[in-house]
């Protein structure tokens, strides 16, 4: 009886282990596709803009669109120029920028203290949880006038609606970091003899810090609103307050000018504590 003998493989293994390689080489276009460059983006994003602008200009010459309104792109620049060699515009933007600015610092160091003080006492932290949902939950803007009406129509009262806003967040966030800190981590170095300090300061504050520091573009925004809020509901300066003045008297360029000048102001600011951000997670790992 004659045994079959199958026929040898000679570098098929071989063959098989370049196989994915091969397709990963020849796919990894389609599966992970080339980060675009920057400048291919800003050059969309700005003909976006420009475009649409021109389209608002060209319907509101041709009587589609409302001037009234809406009013148009050339009217609106020639506002922002009045406004800004005439007018206010550069004392309200240097108010409405010092109430955020102070808010969001003194948020964001706040709820981090608070959030982190939640690690020693998980009675403490229990007892305060669902009180601070509570007050999230909380609509803000029924909390303005009272705050304004304790504080005044200075700066102080919107460097306190910006804070209510961002702390929150702030608190709630650096209390879940904290909970997710690895208990193993914390069981070794009591093991070790480490006091509940150098626990804290050793692994539990170094754990919680990357997580603190990724909410501040989502913090400067919220601040940036709390300040407006704050300036809508009474105010002697600011852009909030030249937005409610232009909207009492019907002036719909005005209007737009201190909305696009906030939608400028925030993407500065989130982009400049986005490299903050960067910078700081960057010395953290090291």
């Amino acid at each position: 009886m004659t045994a079959v003998v199958s026929p040898p493989r000679v570098g098929a293994m071989d063959s098989l282990a370049d196989l994915p390689r091969r397709t990963a080489r020849r796919r990894r276009g389609e599966l992970f596709p080339a980060e675009p460059a920057n400048w291919k983006i800003a050059v969309t994003v700005a003909a976006i803009v420009l475009g649409i602008v021109l389209a608002w200009e060209l319907l509101a010459d041709a009587g589609i669109v409302s001037v009234f309104f809406w009013s148009k792109p050339s009217m609106i620049w020639r506002s922002l120029l009045t406004n800004i060699t005439k007018g206010s515009m550069i004392a309200d933007i240097r108010f409405t920028f010092t109430s955020t600015i102070l808010g969001f610092v003194i948020g964001v160091l706040g709820g981090a203290i608070v959030g982190l003080s939640f690690w020693w006492s998980r009675f403490y932290a229990k007892v305060a949880e669902p009180l601070l949902i509570a007050l999230e939950a909380m609509p803000k803007l029924a909390l303005a006038p009272m705050i304004v009406l304790a504080l005044g129509i200075g700066l102080p009262s919107k460097v306190a609606m910006a804070t209510a806003i961002v702390i929150i967040i702030q608190i709630l966030n650096a209390h879940a970091a904290v909970r997710h800190v690895d208990r193993d981590e914390q069981t070794l170095l009591y093991s070790l003899g480490a006091s509940r300090w150098q626990v804290f300061t050793k692994v539990v504050f170094p754990a919680t810090l990357p997580h603190i520091i990724a909410s501040f573009r989502v913090a400067i925004g919220l601040a940036l609103t709390g300040a407006i809020v704050g300036e809508y509901v009474g105010s002697q300066n600011g852009l909030g307050k030249m937005i409610q003045l232009a909207a009492s008297t019907f002036d719909i360029s005005l209007i737009w000018v201190g909305v696009f000048t906030l939608a400028v102001m925030a993407f500065l600011l989130y982009i400049v504590v986005g490299v903050i951000e960067r910078i700081l997670i960057r010395l953290i790992r090291g």
